[in-house]
């Protein structure tokens, strides 16, 4: 372990860290809290098993769809410029744009792209090679998607939206949508070690993502994704610019050398609730939002090829966590983590709700099979539970990728009507819901932020 203090309550949270190393297959994290004008930073475990360096607290890893947020960021940066209007239609900057639904095709916005409104088959992943025609080949891809559900109508976790989110930015700017990136964020925030290519990391401590086969950690191929999904999770970092980009959130829109990169409108406008997410949370423009014990929260996640991260932030109270893990299981030992940070850092306690009894001949109406793009989720009784057994399809990063080793079953019980909690590991305290049509039929379970169809 690499630490780079012994403040006790950050010892706590690397205590936690070190004991959810000890008993999962997760090979190394690095994670750090911002408290105030104080940053906490350490690093545990392999970058790779197979060629085991440490992992530091400077060690790159790849961010995932905390991607998103910057995107959100930086549309809004050139919505300020004058360069576009989140509610215009995408054809405005994308004439050529089609989408499999004429009116969607017509009428989809940024906004919906924000949100992940917007109804197309969101989980579709393609490697469209290196160039940079890369992302308008995926946009032209996208006419082949589904329409899932009609535009606007029901919030799920939308990847595809970005990649239209992503196109518009070339567009406007002329410009690769890396460049555009590097010169209007990372650049003016001075992160100095995020990326988005290969080569640019690999002259430095990066980690390694790893998938699980046995209860024991084996290293995940590819290690990049393709360029296609830069929008939507492409970007590599480390936790110190991660920590100087939640300083830039929770601030009044000026970089740490006073100029200023937005209005303080611009990123309230950011963290405004505007749908409804998987409860307790909501959806702003890409940050989900909650609060706990009145404290006001704006996170997002990352998952890519056996790498799952997190970044939390507290803006009222100048506190953020990162966690980053080289591990597809690590989104366990992230909760555990930031749980014990939000103890010892904010007094504050992660609590379950309580449960709801339901009856068999009530729970049995929930029964099913629902699928969607990347897995599908069998959903049976056991005694006064419900018991999910989740099944990966497959399709990430390419169509063609086989599914990941399948997770073993997990029960669940209500805590309100059509609301339920998952009781075990590897989904242990994630909430899901079951969405009715207007005759009151179930029409889906959302879990994993995703809309599963019931068949």
């Amino acid at each position: 372990m690499e630490r780079n203090t012994t403040d006790s309550r950050f010892q706590r949270v690397c205590d936690a860290t070190q004991s959810e190393l000890a008993r999962l297959p997760i090979p190394g994290a690095a994670v750090g809290v911002l408290c105030g004008d104080q940053e906490f930073r350490a690093g545990f475990g392999v970058t790779n098993i197979n060629h085991p360096l440490p992992v530091t607290a400077d060690t790159l890893f790849q961010i995932g769809s905390i991607t998103k947020t910057f995107v959100a960021t930086l549309l809004m940066r050139l919505v300020e410029a004058g360069k576009l209007v989140l509610d215009a239609p995408l054809r405005t900057y994308l004439p050529e744009l089609q989408l499999r639904d004429e009116y969607a095709a017509q009428n989809a916005t940024l906004y919906h792209c924000l949100t992940h409104t917007g109804g197309w088959l969101g989980d579709y992943f393609d490697d469209f090679g290196r160039g940079e025609n890369a992302l308008a080949k995926m946009v032209a891809a996208m006419a082949q998607l589904p329409q899932i559900t009609p535009l606007g109508e029901l919030w799920s976790y939308n990847n595809a939206g970005f990649y239209l989110a992503g196109r518009v930015i070339e567009r406007v700017m002329r410009q690769p949508f890396e460049t555009v990136m590097q010169a209007w964020i990372f650049r003016p925030l001075q992160l100095e070690h995020s990326y988005f290519f290969a080569e640019e990391v690999m002259t430095h401590s990066f980690a390694v993502g790893h998938e699980r086969a046995d209860d024991r950690a084996v290293v995940a191929q590819p290690w990049a994704l393709a360029r296609t999904a830069h929008p939507a999770g492409g970007i590599i970092s480390n936790l110190a610019d991660l920590f100087r980009y939640a300083r830039f959130q929770m601030g009044d829109g000026t970089t740490a050398q006073g100029t200023r990169l937005l209005t303080p409108e611009s990123l309230n406008a950011m963290r405004t609730p505007r749908v409804p997410a998987t409860d307790p949370q909501s959806v702003g423009l890409a940050w989900f939002l909650y609060e706990i014990n009145g404290v006001k929260f704006i996170e997002h996640g990352g998952g890519t090829k056996g790498q799952i991260t997190r970044l939390v932030i507290a803006p009222q109270e100048k506190f953020a966590a990162a966690i980053l893990t080289n591990s597809a299981v690590g989104g366990t030992l992230i909760t555990n983590v930031l749980n014990e940070s939000l103890r010892a850092f904010l007094q504050l306690e992660v609590t379950p709700p309580a449960p709801l009894v339901l009856d068999a001949t009530q729970l049995a109406a929930y029964a099913g099979r629902y699928d969607a793009a990347l897995d599908c989720v069998d959903v049976s009784v056991a005694q006064d539970k419900l018991v999910l057994q989740v099944t990966p399809h497959g399709g990430f990063p390419t169509p063609q990728t086989p599914p990941p080793p399948t997770p073993p079953p997990v029960t669940a019980q209500f805590y309100a009507p059509d609301r339920i909690l998952v009781l075990d590991e590897p989904y242990k305290n994630a909430r899901a819901e079951f969405l009715r049509h207007a005759n009151g039929d179930i029409a889906w379970l959302r879990l994993g932020s995703r809309a599963h169809k019931r068949l």
